[in-house]
This record gives C-alpha cells, structure tokens and sequence, in this order.
C-alpha cells in the first residue's frame, strides 16, 4: 500500500492542483471563470488509468480520499452499471453527496419539489438548492472561514463526480448530464472526473462536438501498469528486508497471468499472497524463514522431528556430500551440531541475498542502456534470468558483453557512477574493493581525457606535414605507410580500459549471480511450488465438475459415498447418479431407459413396498428428482434436447478429464 501510494503521489497531487486552480476561479469570480460560464464549459479531468480495470478502485479510492483531505467533501463515484438512464445517473449522484435515499419516480414533474425526512426529488435544481444550504449552513458556523494553510476545504468546495469507467457509460446518458450541468454551471462548481481505461479519444467518440465543446478538458496520465509491476518487484521482491522469496518458476506464472491475462497489479498482490500462505502451511521448516535477529532463537527451539526435515532436503543433502567424512558424521547424527551449522548456513544465505540484490542492479544498469535489450529492459526479466540458470552461460549474455565492448566514454562513465552509489549503499563490506577498483576505472578515463587532447594536437601537425609533402614519391610513402599501421592497429587505452571494465563487471556476475537452487537451505525461504500455484490460479472447471459429480466423496468427506470400482451409490446426490449414468451412454440418451436406470439406482437398497397407493407415490417422487436432476444437468451444459427424437437427449462433452 505504501509502494502504491508513492506511486499515485505526482498524479494525484496533479489532480488537487487542476481543481484548486479550477475552482480558485470561480471563488474569485474572475475574468476567466466568467468568460468559462459564458460559454458554459465545465472543468474536467481525463484520468488515463490503462487497461487494468481491476487496479482502478484502488486509484479511486485514493484521489477520493486526496480530494476530501485539502479540497472537498462533496465527492460522487458514479459507475455505469448503476447509471442505465439520466434519472439513475442523478439518484445516484444525490445520494452519495446528500448521503440519504433518493425518489426516482419523483422526477416526473420536473416543476415538484418533494422533500421527506429521508427522501427527496433528485433533479439539478434541488442539488443545487441543496448545495447553497450545505455552504450557508457551513458558513454560518465559521463565518470568517476563508481559504488558507490551516483550513481543509475550501469556503464553496467544489462538486465533484467522478465517471469511474468512462467507456461503459452510454452517450445519451452522458450527453444529457453534461448538458443539465452546464447550463447551471454559474451556481453550482461542478468538476468532472472521467476515468478512461483506453485513450482520451473516447471522450469525442462518445461524445458529439457540441457536447465535448461544453467541456475544459486536462489530461492525467497515471503509470503504466508494467512499470507498476516492476516497482512492485523491485521494492517487494528484491530487497532482504523481507525474508520470504519466490522461486524461478512459481515467478514467472505469476508474471504470465499478469501479462497474458489481465495487467493486474492487485491479482499479482493477490497470487503473492497465495505463495506465502501456501509456503508456510506446507513448509514444516518455514517457522525458520524470518529475519537474522529471529533465527537464532528459532533454531534452538527445533525439534528432533525437525532437525530430520532439514537433513532430507536435497540442497542440504547436497551440501552433506561436499564435506569431509567426520563432518557428515556429525551433521546426520548430532542435533546441536545441525543447528550451529543451519545458522551459519542461514545468515551466509541471508548475505547472498543482499549481494545478490545489489549486483542484479548493476548488471541491470548495463542491459537497460543496451540496444534490442539483450538480458530484458525490466529488472524483473534480468531476476527472472538469473533465477533460471547461470546467466553467463546464455547466448543473450555473450551478446550483453559484445554490446558492452562497444560503449562510449560518456556512457561507460555514467553506468560506473551508478554501479559505485549502488554498491556503496549495500549494508556488506565485501564490496569495499570493488568499489574501489570501480572508482579507479573513473579516475582512469578522467585521465584518459587530458591525453586525448594531446593526441589530437599531434594528429593535426602530422597532417599538416603530410599536406606540405608535394612530391609524389613522398606522398605515396607516406600513404603506405598509413596505411600499414592502420592494419596493425593496436588497441587504444580507451578500448583497453573499456575491456577492463566490462571484464570487472562479468567477474561479479560469476561470482555473486549464481541461482539460488544452488545454496543450501534455499527451500527453507524460496517457494518453488508453480504447479500448486497454477492450480490455485488457473481454474479448471470441467475437471471440478467431473471430479465433484463423478467422485462427490472428493469434496464432500462423507464415506458413505465412497464407492471402489467405479459403482454407483444410491447415497450420492441425484445429480452424481444421473451424470455416471450418463457417461455410460452414447450420443442419444432415451430418457425412459435413463429414468429406469435412475429408478434401479436410487430404489437398491429400500425394501419393496406391497402398498400400490404408497409405491405410485414413490414412483412420483422419483420421477420428479430425476427431472430436476436433468435440467441441473442440462444447465451445466452435459445434454441438450435433440430435435432427431422428442424422447431423447443429446450428449454434449466427450473424452475424460
């Protein structure tokens, strides 16, 4: 929330300061604001969110709340679901600001005032009455309130409605709105705010000449949703302030879904949180997934039990067959030795992390500036990377270091300033040489520049040499002699230092980038479980709907219904009955022969009844369960009604699940 906020700050401080310099007008009454009502035009600000509609409400709810705090507390949020017609447009426009029921039918006679207790005729007049007795009434308690630092809202605050869906409105609704409200825009201060999900040619294309005429239009663009993702990322993911980390794979099913499916920043928020539920329910060893102060004092408290789930993890297992013999010994058998190495184990993890984080951001500075991108633009898509596999071993890494070969001086220099004020904040001391070595390099190409000027002054007097040599011969020697020393050319400083550098920067991918399935104890905070995750957040309905009508005991835990063999219990719901029957079918059902198979099913287990009245009855009743357990079946869409024959169904889903 804190991350999303900073996010919104520029666009929603952007916004108070359209509606202070909006409405400052129309306080003062001045020259502008007059000759704004002359041609009726109201303020309206064009709010582009993008395409991620789920991410809106959040945006919303925070420019309301920015608004009620400096600006005013006469706020309506109106979405086109509620607003069908102009009279449900202004119902619910006065109930928010009025905060009471609203009469509808009472807009007929547009002459009527109807007020009640709770109740009252929703039409521009009665706002606008309403409106006149809510600032006298707020003026009359503080009659020398004017506007200035220590005052919240303004003296006449503003009306301002808020279209949160812009594109779902329809145009005559709209139209007639902005039309009524221009034509009293002299009484009431009425903003708009519309929220647009596409791009700010909605507003003509909805909207006829003579309407979007009526309209003083801003523009606000809010950040695009991707960069939202990868500030997100950044400040959630990678950063050792939170001990909990998300695998390769498990990452990028999130990254997908967000990409491929909706764009949305809070389903991403939402799948996170579904990774560290499901990481601390199905972890045993997640009570030690906490930061340094905690760890300690977790481990002691480890239990026998405990200690064997640590010894059965395969990068621990690992790490066990690397040592010596006597230390193997120790580590399987001894529970307080385990415990002192699981703590150093877990700090050198926590201390990878850190160097992790701060050397991604130097590579990242690199594969940013690069042309084609050759690691990914985004620092998602280089952690992605790195995540997967040894980075240097990729073809796109080879590629990252012919580009990086190919700097200029002005570049080079930028990126090493940043790697060192990147590196210089990182809490570890194993950088102080890097840095220093790094800052050298700057020194280094400083030096490089004085040279420079001096090479060029010796170049121009050699050509001017070379331009007083009119003999042929001479000239020609002179030519070939160029020539030559260009074929044997020798690197320069510059591209020596230049390899240098970019030589430095690949030894500390080496060194510091291996993935993190290498280390040992990585499962104790890394959630690598993408196929537990794509099961939560990929939906499968067809297979639930087999799975729960074909074996309800999955769901329902009741062992009655629990059959071997593929039987049919006469417990399990009519629906469960009528669908295994169904499968046994072809592609025409005959629903006499469905009924009695039905009827066999449903009447095993009860003893036969001698009663004539009391059995018909029975039939009766089963009769009409197996109807409403074939119309539940045909709304699931299992079967259809076929038009071959009146007495049959057809069978509509094929194959198994």
């Amino acid at each position: 929330q804190q991350i999303q906020e900073n996010l919104n700050k520029q666009l929603l401080d952007n916004l108070v300061s359209f509606l202070i310099r909006s409405h400052s007008e129309f306080q003062e009454k001045t020259t502008e604001w007059t000759c704004r009502m002359k041609f009726r035009e109201i303020p309206t600000a064009a709010l582009v969110l993008g395409v991620n509609v789920t991410d809106h409400d959040l945006t919303f709810r925070g420019v309301s709340d920015a608004l009620q705090d400096n600006i005013t507390p006469y706020i309506a949020l109106l979405e086109a679901k509620d607003c069908p017609g102009i009279k449900n447009l202004m119902q619910k426009l006065m109930g928010q600001l009025m905060n009471c029921d609203v009469d509808v039918d009472s807009l007929e006679d547009e002459n009527c005032v109807q007020v009640s207790q709770n109740r009252t005729r929703c039409s521009m007049s009665s706002l606008i009455s309403w409106y006149e007795n809510a600032t006298k009434k707020t003026d009359s308690e503080t009659p020398s309130r004017k506007r200035n630092s220590s005052s919240r809202h303004w003296q006449s605050p503003p009306v301002v409605v808020i279209f949160k869906d812009m594109e779902s409105f329809t145009t005559k609704v709209l139209q007639d709105f902005i039309v009524i409200s221009s034509q009293h825009i002299h009484e009431l201060p009425l903003v708009l705010i519309f929220g647009i999900a596409t791009s700010p040619m909605i507003i003509h294309r909805l909207l006829p000449h003579s309407v979007s005429s009526l309209l003083c239009i801003e523009l606000f663009q809010s950040l695009s949703c991707k960069e939202h993702l990868s500030t997100i990322i950044d400040k959630l993911l990678l950063t050792s302030q939170f001990p909990f980390k998300l695998g390769e794979k498990v990452l990028q099913v999130l990254i997908n879904i967000f990409l491929y499916h909706d764009f949305s920043v809070q389903n991403f928020i939402k799948g996170f949180q579904l990774c560290i539920v499901e990481h601390f329910y199905s972890q045993p060893l997640s009570v030690l997934c906490c930061h340094l102060v905690d760890v300690k004092k977790r481990i002691n408290s480890l239990s026998h039990d405990q200690c064997e789930n640590i010894r059965r993890l395969p990068s621990f297992r690992r790490y066990v067959e690397k040592q010596v013999s006597e230390k193997q010994i120790a580590l399987l058998t001894n529970d307080n030795f385990l415990k002192e190495e699981t703590e150093r184990l877990l700090e050198d993890l926590h201390v990878y992390h850190e160097n992790y984080v701060s050397v991604l951001r130097c590579l990242h500075v690199f594969t940013s500036s690069l042309p084609k991108y050759p690691l990914g633009k985004q620092i998602r898509e280089l952690h992605c990377a790195c995540l997967e596999n040894r980075v240097w071993e990729t073809e796109e890494y080879e590629s990252f270091l012919q580009l990086a070969r190919m700097l200029n001086k002005t570049d080079l220099v930028t990126m090493l300033q940043q790697c060192v004020e990147i590196l210089m904040s990182s809490s570890g001391k194993e950088f102080d040489k890097t840095v220093e070595k790094l800052k050298e390099f700057l020194t280094q190409f400083q030096n490089l520049e004085a040279e420079a000027c001096q090479e060029q002054d010796v170049s121009v007097s050699s050509q001017k040499e070379l331009q007083k040599k009119t003999d042929l011969y001479h000239l020609q020697k002179t030519l070939l002699e160029l020539k030559e020393s260009r074929r044997s050319k020798k690197l320069t400083k510059f591209e020596m230092l230049r390899f240098e550098v970019v030589d430095s920067i690949d030894s500390l991918v080496r060194q510091y980038l291996v993935p993190a399935d290498a280390r040992a104890l990585h499962e104790v905070v890394y959630f690598n479980a993408a196929t537990v995750l794509r099961g939560h957040l990929n939906a499968a309905p067809r297979t639930a709907l087999h799975t729960a009508l074909n074996n309800p005991h999955w769901y329902l835990k009741n062992k009655a219904l629990k059959c071997d063999g593929g039987g049919i219990s006469n417990k399990a719901p009519d629906i469960c009955i009528v669908y295994k029957l169904h499968l046994e079918c072809g592609r025409l059902i005959n629903l006499v022969d469905w009924l009695e198979a039905f009827s066999t099913v449903v009447m095993a287990a009860e003893e036969p009844n001698a009663d004539a009245a009391s059995s018909d009855q029975v039939d009766d009743i089963i009769h009409a369960r197996f109807i409403r357990a074939v119309s539940e079946l045909e709304l699931l869409g299992f079967i259809k009604p076929s038009k071959q024959k009146t007495d049959h169904v057809a069978r509509l889903t094929w194959g198994g699940c």
